[in-house]
């Protein structure tokens, strides 16, 4: 009993070790966005500010169109969770409930896609999206245009269906009985009847979980906008951050106060969907 106290007592003191190293940045970005800016950097770091000011969201306003930037950002994170949600859920059921040849060979490629950083295939997608024939003033050949950049779907498009999305959902269909599947067939139910009428509503928490990992994904997004897109019309509320930056200084009161201006969505779409999310994630297990 001793020995089960101490290593209780233990994972407690772990488990607060690990949410205060999460919890303190998040803290000090709030206090930092309301602080006076000669408190900013002073030491010893003063938790409770000498005074309270919203002059630096105000200032983050003043420079940045954060409404044009949150739609940019919002229409491209909900169109990759479009994209994801149905290509994903159908590529995981292919892969999960039906047999063909090479299946098991495919899902080791998709494992091994994996594996490479989505960093190292941003230039090639970048070249592919830029010589798309008859796209953005092509000609047959893929010259001469710019083909699919400075459109919003240079982003949508190579993520549409991620490798993730697709072993996630894969994952989940694996852990749900096919004896549906083969009452369905007797019944003379199709496969895509089958996947969308029995497995899908099943598939809520799986879905609500990986709708959540897609927008997160996509909200936060830097380097794909920054490399497809150049129209200032067009930034994401990412890449408006980085207009706190300038002439090699940092402007920490209004970036923290943009940056807490960004999460907000975020926040609110786990709160909305966190009974699916943990659902999601414990039934979502490494089954094969």
């Amino acid at each position: 009993m001793k020995q089960s106290y101490g290593y209780q007592a233990m994972l407690y003191l772990f488990s607060i070790a690990i949410c205060l190293v999460m919890v303190i940045p998040f803290v000090w970005s709030l206090i930092t966005s309301i602080r006076p800016d000669e408190e900013i950097f002073m030491l010893p770091i003063r938790w409770i500010p000498s005074g309270l000011t919203v002059s630096h969201y105000v200032k983050a306003f003043e420079l940045v169109p954060f409404g044009l930037y949150f739609s940019n950002s919002f229409y491209l994170a909900m169109m990759g969770v479009l994209f994801n949600l149905l290509l994903g859920s159908l590529s995981g059921y292919a892969f999960a409930k039906l047999h063909f040849r090479g299946r098991d060979t495919m899902f080791k490629i998709l494992l091994a896609a994996m594996m490479i950083p989505g960093v190292v295939t941003l230039i090639p997608q970048f070249f592919v999206l830029k010589h798309i024939p008859f796209v953005g003033g092509n000609d047959w050949s893929g010259v001469g245009g710019n083909g699919l950049l400075n459109t919003f779907w240079a982003v949508i498009l190579p993520g549409a269906s991620g490798s993730f999305a697709v072993f996630f959902m894969r994952q989940f269909f694996v852990s749900l009985p096919s004896d549906l599947q083969e009452v369905s067939r007797i019944e003379g139910s199709g496969e895509l009847r089958i996947y969308w009428n029995i497995y899908m509503p099943l598939a809520k928490p799986a879905l609500a979980t990986l709708g959540i990992f897609t927008f997160q994904a996509g909200w936060n997004s830097f380097l794909g906008p920054l490399i497809m897109l150049n129209d200032p019309a067009k930034k994401t509320i990412q890449l408006g951050l980085a207009a706190f930056t300038y002439n090699k200084q940092v402007d920490f009161g209004p970036l923290m106060a943009g940056a807490l201006i960004a999460v907000v969505p975020i926040l609110i779409l786990f709160l909305l969907l966190q009974k699916y999310f943990v659902q999601g994630i414990a039934f979502t297990g490494t089954k094969g």
